[in-house]
């Protein structure tokens, strides 16, 4: 009876067979498919490109949709806890809680467009302003500059004429270039701006049906929430599962600590750039302030990025108020940096300042603005994943996952698994040792030396006793 198994366990066994054997084949088709998309990328990356835009291209309202809900959901949750404290004496719960929801998102969502309003409406009649003002007042910026040259004194002033003369032939060049060029190719350029406006009116209308998107991801979170963790469990094992969510809430925390505190933030920065700039009856203040505040939302370039273009718009009136306006974006960018930002941001990212430059030259690199504004929180969040999986492996392997244990660490012993610091003697046992073995070598050298100097004294010695030997014979 024991030659002859049980049925069922032979059933058993073949299931489970085969059940590794459809695993093994959805990791095989796993595989080709990403072998296939990296060869289409690199070797055929301007088909996969101009693909690839078209996709984004076609999704684009989607993902206005997904970015405005994200944005505003946590605006949606005050205001939705809020209103249920106002209805939670209606007997219908389920009523009170879409109704609190429904006036939540609306609510949110009416803020959220009066703020981007506002601040195109201090942009641009702004910006319109100034560039007037730049293209008005040219000729008297030229003259006053040619007038501080003249007026220096030096033994000649052959460098002011020059000045004049190069502007002076400057301005015919560009009075030709407007006759023989600018006009000519007045229908190119015409084309050009009604695909501008096109384009323009093209985001418009991605925009509003991406807030129609926004509406419908708000109002249904919670059934969109259950149905991904339900997917997440049906593809991985609980255990992975866990680890899963564990991370994607990670990479939430990170994500929306970092936006939601940077937009705080800047906005902040912006309000004192906007009170400092009406103290310092700096021209233009609310473009100056918007300017800074949008650029602070960059971490560590962005003051920088954002104080060129406010620097170039003052110092064209005024140089003097140009110097108070720098000293004052860096008394403001100080203040942020070590006072406002640490107090809102904390360590969101979880990164250390060098991290955090790496992430932004990186991001940059290779996405441009939108990577200098999302490497951070990204590279937030690929740092955590190694971060855990670096401490998964030296704890599989009943090793510390303290890296201040590693600082000084020398070597790990292999039976106790105990980390062995660094001896700070050990150098300078080391080097005593190496000099006492070379001591010793020269020691025996010089040994066998006189050692082989005595046996040549002793060899001539019985030689003369030899010679005075044969001598008497």
């Amino acid at each position: 009876m024991d030659n002859y198994s049980n049925p069922l366990d032979r059933k058993a066994e073949k299931k489970e067979a085969w059940k590794e054997k459809w695993r093994w084949g959805f990791v095989a088709i796993i595989v080709v498919a990403v072998s296939i998309l990296l060869f289409f990328m690199v070797f055929r990356f301007t088909g996969f490109s101009d693909f690839w835009n078209r996709v984004i291209s076609a999704l684009s309202p989607i993902i206005f949709g997904l970015v405005i809900a994200y944005l505003i959901n946590p605006i949606v949750e005050f205001w939705q806890k809020l209103f249920l404290k106002l209805f939670n004496k209606m007997k219908n719960e389920r009523l009170a809680r879409n109704l609190s929801r429904g006036i939540a998102i609306g609510l949110s969502l009416t803020l959220f467009v009066l703020a981007i309003v506002g601040l195109l409406w201090a942009v641009i009649p702004a910006l319109v302003q100034s560039v007037s003002s730049v293209a008005n007042n040219m000729p008297k910026y030229v003259e006053t500059i040619v007038d501080w040259i003249e007026n220096i004194k030096m033994p000649d002033t052959k460098w002011a004429k020059n000045i004049e003369s190069t502007l002076t032939s400057m301005t015919t060049n560009l009075e030709k270039w407007l006759e023989t060029n600018l006009l000519p190719q007045a229908q190119t350029y015409l084309t050009s701006l009604t695909t501008g406006v096109i384009s323009v009116a093209k985001g418009i209308f991605n925009f509003i049906i991406g807030i129609i998107v926004a509406i419908y991801v708000l109002s249904i979170k919670d059934t969109l929430k259950g149905q991904s963790k339900k997917i997440i469990y049906a593809v991985c094992r609980p255990k992975h599962a866990n680890i899963v969510l564990t991370t994607i809430r990670k990479s939430s925390d990170i994500f929306g600590g970092f936006i939601s505190g940077k937009i705080i933030d800047s906005a902040i920065i912006g309000i004192i750039c906007y009170v400092g700039c009406l103290l310092l009856k700096i021209p233009q203040p609310m473009l100056i302030a918007v300017i800074i505040g949008v650029t602070n939302i960059i971490p560590v370039f962005g003051p920088f990025i954002g104080a060129i273009p406010t620097l170039f718009l003052v110092v064209i009136e005024n140089p003097v108020q140009a110097l108070y306006l720098l000293i004052f974006i860096i008394i403001l960018q100080q203040v942020d940096g070590n006072i406002i930002g640490p107090k809102i941001l904390g360590n969101s990212t979880g990164l250390s300042t060098f991290w955090v430059m790496f992430a932004i030259l990186i991001g940059s690199g290779l996405f441009g603005f939108l990577g200098m504004l999302l490497g951070v929180p990204i590279f937030g969040v690929v740092y955590y994943i190694i971060k855990q999986l670096v401490a998964y492996g030296v704890r599989r392997r009943h090793l510390s996952d303290n890296t201040v244990d590693y600082i000084n660490a020398d070597h790990v012993d292999p039976d106790t698994l105990e980390i062995i610091p660094i001896d700070p003697m050990a150098k300078e046992r080391e080097r005593q040792r190496e000099i006492e073995e070379a001591k010793s070598v020269l020691v025996k050298k010089v040994e066998e030396k006189i050692a082989e100097i005595r046996s040549g004294d002793h060899s001539e010695s019985n030689d003369e006793s030899k010679d005075d030997e044969t001598k008497d014979e």
